[in-house]
């Protein structure tokens, strides 16, 4: 019988991300004292949703994911 994941891990999705953006996250992590690349994401992706909850217009949140990169 295999170890069933935790609740935390069946309500994350799955993202793949490219081999050289995935060892570049791994890099950052290890330089930044993270205990791996997935706490440094969740890090990462907290502060920007922070950052866009703090806007006042949906106006502004698109603005904000242009400057990001990631709307055209």
């Amino acid at each position: 019988m295999g170890v069933l994941p935790s609740n935390r891990m069946l309500r994350q999705p799955t993202v793949k991300l490219k081999k050289e953006i995935w060892e570049r996250v791994k890099r950052c992590s290890e330089a930044a004292g993270y205990s791996g690349p997935e706490e440094f994401v969740e890090h990462v992706l907290e502060r920007e949703l922070a950052k866009l909850e703090d806007a006042q217009s949906d106006e502004e949140i698109v603005k904000k994911l242009k400057g990001l990169g990631y709307l055209e």
